[in-house]
């Protein structure tokens, strides 16, 4: 549960939130609310701190300024969520061809640009369970991609 008082400041931060939250992939502050992994004190409005109550086996939130404490009602204490858009994943697979500790080969062409060597590496591919084998052209003017 997350409590959250309001004042002025705190109206404003909503205000903007929601003016903004079409940028963040977010429909409202109340899904906002439910997105943040931080919790704040209903007392001093202070950061909670996850803390163990190890007589009890029990995940609390404990304020740091003032003695209030509360049972944790999720047991996700952290989330590092990492959104890759399609460019940033491109350039990844541009930028292999320059790496020197990828294995490369010298007996395959490029069907884009005809050049004579490739850096290849085995990752999964998309929807397939089975190991793949790609290979991306050396040439720094194409950097075109394919799979054996």
């Amino acid at each position: 549960m997350y409590h959250y008082h309001q004042s002025n400041h705190s109206l404003e931060l909503i205000a903007a939130i929601n003016r903004n939250s079409s940028l963040c992939g977010i429909s409202s502050f109340s899904e906002f609310l439910k997105m943040s992994t931080m919790k704040f004190c209903r007392e001093c409005n202070n950061i909670l701190y996850p803390k163990e109550d190890r007589e009890q086996k029990i995940l609390l939130y404990a304020c740091r300024n003032c003695d209030h404490q509360e049972v944790a009602d999720n047991f996700c204490v952290y989330r590092n969520e990492i959104h890759h858009s399609v460019g940033e994943r491109t350039q990844v697979l541009q930028d292999v061809a320059a790496d020197p500790t990828l294995p490369r080969t010298k007996t395959v062409r490029c069907a884009a640009c005809n050049h004579g060597e490739a850096v290849f590496f085995q990752a999964t591919a998309r929807g397939e369970e089975g190991m793949t084998l790609f290979f991306v052209c050396c040439n720094p003017n194409c950097g075109h991609r394919w799979r054996d």
